[in-house]
């Protein structure tokens, strides 16, 4: 049996309508269900349905043999595991973003960042020999420069809107492109690759 780790949510429901045009039976994941591991009706595939920042985790640890995460998810974690195949799903980019037209913010000397990217803002200010103030905050990012807590912000941004609606907006795109992406576990990919090398082919005929 081959195991997928999925995000619950948006992403899950995409990746399942992927997976589906792969020949992978996804019936059991369009079913209302509290339960968080799932089998498909043929017996050849189970899901895990976890929270996103959790799925390279599982897959890493081999828990799962495949996953679906975000890669504004992979570049903050770094985990030990094959990134086979950009899916180009809900594309979006990770942004600098503060008070309008604030630019000269991002040469404070002082500048203080809210993020809950702390590992890639700390390597984003690292390469350009800047030394930054991070702030860890896990939800309601924009909040942060509102209230005086910081200066900008570090986060995904997809449309803008909560941005805007914050009085807010993108100062500079330092990551764009940022896709769902498939990962495999690296043993896995040797012990199960008759299994898993077709897959990855089906999806990428269909993703191109």
């Amino acid at each position: 049996m081959i195991y997928f780790a999925l995000a619950k949510g948006r992403l899950a429901e995409d990746s399942a309508a992927l997976l589906e045009k792969c020949g992978v039976d996804t019936s059991v994941l369009q079913k209302k269900t509290r339960k968080l591991i799932l089998k498909s009706e043929d017996g050849k595939y189970g899901f895990f349905l976890v929270k996103p920042s959790d799925v390279p985790t599982y897959v890493e640890a081999g828990v799962a043999d495949l996953g679906i995460a975000g890669k504004d998810t992979l570049l903050e974690q770094g985990k030990d595991l094959y990134e086979m195949l950009d899916l180009k799903l809900g594309e979006c980019k990770l942004c600098l973003a503060g008070f309008p037209k604030r630019h000269d913010l991002l040469t404070n000397p002082h500048l203080r960042v809210a993020t809950k990217y702390v590992n890639t803002a700390k390597k984003v200010f690292s390469e350009r020999g800047e030394e930054v103030e991070i702030i860890h905050l896990n939800g309601s990012i924009e909040l942060a420069p509102v209230t005086g807590l910081s200066d900008v912000i570090f986060d995904i941004v997809q449309t803008g809107s909560t941005l805007k609606a914050n009085g807010l907006e993108v100062l500079e795109d330092v990551y764009t492109g940022i896709t769902a992406r498939l990962v495999v576990n690296k043993v896995s990919l040797k012990t199960k690759a008759a299994e898993i090398l077709p897959l990855i082919g089906k999806l990428k005929e269909v993703v191109s």
